[in-house]
């Protein structure tokens, strides 16, 4: 990653979330990265880019405020045959790369095709707002409804009513409001046990 700005930690954050092994060149870094660096999470090298940083790199991001020094990192990168990523419009690389958010098991992308970076992140931003972290709790309970129901159910159609109807409860409510309470392996067993003898 050469650059430290918010971009570039945004970049760095879901890079780490694909176990990727990440350096950050940068003169200076967000307080987001700082963090990472104490952590031993990143390694960073507190200086402006320069020719040959690049070697041994496998991927490239390109993220500094600078159109020059990312047009000359994307070419570095080209030349010894890395995958690059430009922000802020400069020479495009060789990738795109789209906004993510994470929510568990969630996971939205959003790309404008590189037409416009920065509006796939705003609309990400305005995503994240919808999409709270009460949908890592809901998802995690619905997968495991889902998991249960598909080994206690033969019926392919009672599975699928018997989804539909667990869908319709007012879980996802009950978590933002802070009234959910988890339901243990005993209990999901008696919901779907008690959904069943319905049909």
């Amino acid at each position: 990653m050469v650059g430290g700005g918010a971009v570039a930690e945004r970049k760095v954050n879901s890079l780490l979330a694909a176990s990727a092994d990440v350096t950050v060149i940068s003169p200076e870094v967000t307080q987001g990265l700082r963090q990472l660096v104490m952590e031993g999470r990143i390694r960073w090298i507190s200086r402006e880019y320069a020719a040959g940083d690049l070697a041994g790199a496998f991927l490239v991001y390109a993220a500094t405020s600078s159109p020059d020094v990312n047009g000359a990192v994307i070419d570095e990168a080209e030349r010894m045959g890395a995958l690059a990523n430009a922000a802020g419009g400069s020479k495009p690389g060789s990738f795109i790369s789209p906004s993510v958010l994470r929510r568990g098991r969630l996971v939205i992308t959003v790309s404008t095709s590189g037409a416009g970076p920065a509006l796939a992140a705003e609309i990400c931003d305005r995503l994240e707002k919808e999409y709270g972290p009460e949908y890592e709790e809901y998802l995690e309970w619905m997968y495991r409804m889902r998991s249960s129901i598909k080994r206690q159910v033969t019926r392919p159609e009672t599975r699928q009513r018997l989804l539909m109807k667990a869908a319709e409860l007012e879980v996802l409510d009950e978590i933002r409001k802070g009234t959910f309470e988890p339901w243990d392996t005993e209990q999901i067993k008696q919901w779907i046990a008690n959904n069943q003898e319905e049909s």
